[in-house]
């Protein structure tokens, strides 16, 4: 009787409710979903110019590299004597185990690249500003921890792309002052590269990163429902707060996400058709491929050993960039609370990115050119290495960036335009040097035309 009695009061409540709150009741999204996003968004949210939905691609690609991960775990032998054997096995003799790998590879550099543009458009929207100052930074972290996962996986297969990865890269390590050594000996796990090696980069790439970026990725999405998305802008509403109209959520956004992700599983299906993983020769430390490559996304930091000091360019310059990307958030706001949701901050902003790629890249490939032509050590033979070749071009790169930005400044551009222009211009040094080490440098690191380099 009393259960009767509370069931007839409930359903009298809820007639006495307002029609928008039923409606809203009604449209209330599923658990996981509701995790995801809030049930209602500013329908402004919907434009795809502004995210490119990265964030969202992101997630998805950390799915399928799940997915695959763990199927490729069934049939991998984390030993120097039988992991490539097993990755061979797994190509010639598993059904679809060729597609699996194809898939696992090709989702890991997507997610690095995806992961980094979805740092790009954060900034370029200036969306890291307080009260999203902390996910920038869980951001960054994150991105570290991509980069980190997709080098390790590029390990495990332990042919000479692998071992000669893994050697480079334990090479720039112990250039850290005072502790390179211990740094590089806790890498390889001892003086060798070898069995210990292998399964410490094994157990990094299979439970503890995964384990991490769980955390981490719910961690970041409860951050992004806490601190409120960045609503987009146009240049005429910069210093303006929009009154968003929402719109639910469901299926407005999500069945959009629907769609989005089946066209990127499919078409990285078809990839992973077409395109196989690279795979060498078993891992041999007596005969080193010519050249010597790192993964893709560190052919930037390996070009850039071959014009500066070792010390500086794998040690001084990644940290002072790795600064400046964590206390970005923290310097004077100026006017980028004003512009926050605006691409590039202003009409002038867009054309100070575009002007600072241009002179970015230039200055680059100059600069390569003039090394290739005669060096530091041509024209003083007898100075001291690491201030010829380490703190003197750094000195002059720094000036540089600094010089940069006052000229920008004194054609009256706002601070936060002044950033905006010098961060592109570091940004475009670094992806011209990416470049020109991943397809212009070949047998014995000369300058190359693309189609020698693959020839």
């Amino acid at each position: 009787m009393a259960n009767a009695q509370r069931e007839r009061l409930k359903a009298g409540n809820d007639r006495s409710r307002p029609a928008g709150d039923r409606k809203r009741q009604r449209l209330a999204l599923p658990g996981m979903i509701q995790h995801l996003h809030p049930p209602f968004i500013p329908d402004r949210l919907l434009r795809l110019s502004y995210t490119y939905g990265l964030g969202g691609l992101a997630i998805l690609l950390f799915l399928m590299l799940a997915g695959t991960g763990m199927m490729l775990a069934f049939a991998y032998v984390p030993s120097p004597a039988e992991a490539y054997a097993s990755i061979v096995r797994l190509q010639s003799e598993t059904w679809f185990g060729q597609l699996i790998r194809n898939l696992h590879h090709w989702c890991g550099n997507l997610l690095v690249v995806v992961a980094f543009l979805h740092m790009l458009r954060v900034f370029y929207t200036a969306a890291f500003r307080q009260p999203r100052r902390f996910n920038w930074l869980l951001g960054l972290l994150l991105l570290l921890g991509v980069v980190l996962a997709s080098f390790s996986g590029y390990v495990l297969p332990w042919d000479q792309l692998s071992y000669w990865a893994i050697t480079i890269l334990s090479g720039l390590v112990s250039y850290v002052p005072m502790i390179g050594d211990g740094l590089r000996q806790l890498l390889v796990g001892g003086n060798d590269i070898g069995a210990v090696t292998l399964r410490g980069v094994y157990t990094l790439h299979t439970l503890l990163l995964p384990l991490a970026f769980v955390t981490a990725f719910s961690f970041h999405i409860w951050r992004v429902r806490k601190d409120k998305l960045s609503i987009p802008r146009d240049f005429s509403e910069a210093g303006d707060t929009p009154k968003p109209r929402l719109i639910a959520t469901n299926p407005a956004l999500v069945s959009v996400e629907i769609v989005a992700a089946l066209i990127v599983i499919a078409f990285m299906l078809a990839w992973s058709s077409l395109v196989d993983a690279p795979l060498l020769a078993a891992a041999d430390p007596n005969y080193p491929p010519n050249p010597a490559k790192a993964a893709w996304y560190f052919a930037g930091l390996q070009e850039l050993l071959l014009h500066i000091h070792p010390l500086v360019g794998a040690v001084v310059i990644p940290a002072l960039v790795v600064i400046g990307l964590v206390m970005l958030p923290f310097t004077r706001p100026d006017d980028d609370s004003r512009c926050t949701g605006i691409w590039f901050r202003s009409r002038r902003g867009r054309r100070l990115f575009a002007r600072s790629l241009l002179v970015g890249a230039v200055a680059a490939a100059a600069l390569v050119l003039l090394d290739e032509v005669g060096s530091l050590a041509d024209i003083f033979p007898l100075m001291d290495p690491l201030l010829r070749d380490g703190w003197l071009p750094l000195a002059a790169g720094l000036a540089g960036i600094w010089g940069y930005g006052r000229r920008v400044q004194a054609g009256g551009a706002a601070p936060s335009e002044v950033r905006l222009a010098r961060f592109t211009l570091v940004l475009a040094v670094f992806l011209t040097l990416t470049i020109i080490g991943n397809l212009f440098r070949g047998v014995g690191w000369r300058l190359v035309f693309p189609w020698e380099v693959f020839a």
